[in-house]
C-alpha cells in the first residue's frame, strides 16, 4: 500500500511540475515586487523613478527570455542561469508552485553588482591616473631630451667657436712669426 502512495504521488508530482513559463512568471513577479521597494526606497515615487522601473524589469524579463535555462527531474524543475561558467538556480517547482529566490539574495546580489561596478569603476580611474602620469612623465622625458640635445648643441657652437679662434690665433702668430723671420732677414 505505500509503494501505491509514493507511486501516486511521483506521479501526482510529476504532472504538477510547472512550466519553464510559470517559472519565468513567478520570478518577474518576484523583481517586480524587489524593484518597486528599492526604487521606492531610494529615489521615492514619482515619473523619472516609475520609468525607471520599467526600464529594469523590462531589461529582466528580456534577459530571463533568453538567459534562463531548465533542469527537468520528472518530479520538480529548476531554472538557473550561466553566470562566469557557474550555473546559479533562481527558481525551484514541484506541486504546480514555484519557489523563487528571495528578496534578501535579491539585496546581496545588487549590493555585490554595485561593489563590483565601484571597484572597475575605481580601477579605471587608478589606471586612466597612471596613464596620464605616464603621459606627463613621457612628456617631462622629451622636454629633458630637448634641453639636454639643445644644450650639447650650444656646447659644441662654443666648441667650434672656440677652435676657431684658436687656428685664426696660430694663424696670426704664424703670420707674425713669418714677418718677424723676414724682419730678421732683412737686418742680416
Amino acid at each position: 500500500m505505500s509503494i501505491v502512495i509514493v507511486l501516486l504521488v511521483a506521479v501526482l508530482m510529476a504532472i504538477t511540475v510547472p512550466s519553464k513559463q510559470v517559472h519565468k512568471e513567478a520570478m518577474m513577479e518576484a523583481v517586480k515586487e524587489f524593484v518597486d521597494e528599492e526604487a521606492e526606497e531610494r529615489f521615492g515615487d514619482n515619473v523619472l523613478t516609475n520609468l525607471g522601473k520599467s526600464v529594469t524589469v523590462k531589461t529582466i524579463e528580456l534577459a530571463l527570455n533568453t538567459k534562463l535555462k531548465e533542469h527537468n527531474y520528472l518530479v520538480l524543475n529548476t531554472t538557473y542561469v550561466r553566470l562566469k561558467g557557474e550555473e546559479k538556480i533562481l527558481s525551484v517547482g514541484l506541486f504546480g508552485h514555484v519557489f523563487t529566490f528571495d528578496k534578501e539574495m535579491l539585496h546581496e546580489k545588487l549590493a555585490e553588482s554595485l561593489k563590483a561596478k565601484e571597484e572597475a569603476a575605481s580601477e579605471k580611474e587608478a589606471a586612466k591616473q597612471s596613464a596620464r602620469e605616464l603621459k606627463r612623465l613621457q612628456k617631462e622625458q622629451k622636454k629633458r631630451e630637448k634641453q639636454l640635445a639643445k644644450e650639447q648643441k650650444r656646447r659644441e657652437k662654443e666648441q667650434a667657436k672656440e677652435k676657431k679662434r684658436r687656428e685664426k690665433e696660430a694663424r696670426q702668430k704664424a703670420k707674425e712669426a713669418k714677418k718677424e723671420a723676414e724682419r730678421r732677414a732683412k737686418e742680416k
